[in-house]
């Protein structure tokens, strides 16, 4: 038994909204409850977990567009930005920030059961971020 915790993050890893599940639980019921709480964004960077096609056909409604490979099941690859994508990492570091601050001391070695989306941000209108 255990857990996963299904966050939002901005493009700078901080966290905007979380929702936990059963390990067992598909991360398509992590997406689900987080979709409402999407701030206006121009990318969803996220793990291949979350990838289906009503979850991408819901980000572009809110004018979102997928950065994030297909299952490997897909018949279809999926086109997605790597390069962009490379950038997901700021998610893994804030919950490496979140579980270090909660870990007992002499603990080295932690793993996450599951890699949730991040948020890209519109950018200013400034042109500056």
């Amino acid at each position: 038994m255990n857990t996963k915790l299904h966050a939002l993050a901005d493009a700078n890893g901080r966290p905007l909204s979380f929702f936990i599940t059963a390990g067992q639980i598909s991360d398509y019921t992590g997406a689900a409850a987080l979709l409402d709480d999407l701030p206006k964004a121009q990318w969803m960077l996220a793990d291949r977990g979350y990838d289906a096609d009503w979850f991408r056909d819901a980000l572009q409604q809110k004018g979102i567009k997928p950065c994030f490979p297909g299952r490997k099941s897909r018949s279809l690859p999926v086109k997605y930005d790597k390069r962009r994508y490379t950038r997901r990492n700021s998610i893994e570091i804030m919950f490496g920030r979140l579980i270090g601050a909660a870990s007992p001391p002499g603990t080295t070695d932690v793993r996450l059961s599951s890699s949730p989306p991040s948020l890209w941000p519109q950018p200013s209108s400034s042109g500056c971020d």
